[in-house]
């Protein structure tokens, strides 16, 4: 037998479902760079591997972001995996009006002229192939041109709207 329940059907109580299952739903962190006429980046929790060949891999990034205006146009992206050391480099770039490429921030311009940034479990930098409109986020596709996994320690994770350690 299956159990049913009206759950309601209103976009706000639809969207404050979504939001209160996810907060369950725990997620690695990763950090987004590009570069414009300045370096952008961002905190994203959506990062996804898609395929194994050709490597492509996807994140989600909100269109009304400060980051989305150069997003929206660069050929290329970073794509860095933090490690449980990072919550403050994590919050630093999840933060609205942070300086985020500030003095706190150990990086360097990487292959393609992508910002890297120093201390991380793993990096990556992906040719843009794909931008799919997602409501209010653009969904981006990219594939990796190059990278290392040259980092040690943990992964940071993100669970119930804070950054976590993984226990065993």
């Amino acid at each position: 037998m299956t159990a049913t329940h009206d759950l309601g059907t209103s976009p706000i109580a639809t969207t404050d479902i979504f939001r209160s299952v996810f907060r369950w739903h725990a997620s690695g962190v990763a950090v987004i760079t590009a570069r414009g006429s300045r370096p952008v980046g961002f905190t994203a929790t959506s990062l996804s591997s898609v395929a194994a060949e050709p490597p492509l891999l996807s994140f989600g990034v909100g269109t009304g972001s400060s980051s989305w205006p150069v997003l929206s146009e660069a050929e290329y992206v970073g794509v860095h995996i933090l490690g449980e050391h990072q919550r403050e480099l994590a919050a630093t770039f999840a933060r609205s009006g942070a300086d985020r490429f500030g003095p706190a921030t150990r990086w360097r311009s990487g292959p393609e002229g992508v910002p890297v940034l120093d201390g991380v479990l793993a990096w990556l930098v992906c040719r843009v192939v794909a931008r799919i409109p997602a409501g209010d986020h653009r969904v981006l596709i990219g594939e990796v041109t190059t990278g290392t996994a040259a980092g040690a320690g943990r992964p940071l994770l993100y669970h119930q709207g804070r950054f976590n350690a993984l226990r065993d």
